[in-house]
């Protein structure tokens, strides 16, 4: 079955979409953490961090730097974080690798 994400990228399900290219997606989290929260997401799939090789290299260097162009994009010019929640002790809740963009207020640490 595939995630909701998969769908998202399929144009199954709505999202509010920043970015898009040929290799990844950026749309604004359905549940915000903070004023601005985007996730960052590969169209190839990906369970998590931990399922990724050397050949995804380049794809990974790719989502950071569209991380930045949104942050940007989005006026997040105070700062902003990244996260990238790997495996249910890591509090991923999507089995598909993304990128979370959070920005607009003081982010504290530690974040939880």
């Amino acid at each position: 079955m595939p995630t909701i994400f998969k769908r998202i990228i399929d144009k199954e399900i709505p999202a509010q979409i920043v970015h898009e290219d040929e290799l990844c997606l950026a749309f604004h989290d359905v549940a915000p953490q903070a004023p601005t929260h985007v996730l960052v997401i590969p169209k190839k799939e990906l369970a998590n961090l931990a399922a990724v090789s050397s050949e995804d290299q380049a794809l990974l260097g790719h989502l950071l730097l569209i991380a930045k162009k949104v942050a940007e994009q989005l006026g997040l010019t105070n700062g902003y974080r990244t996260v990238i929640n790997c495996g249910r002790d890591g509090g991923q809740s999507v089995d598909h690798l993304h990128i979370h963009v959070l920005g607009g207020r003081v982010l504290h640490w530690p974040p939880g």
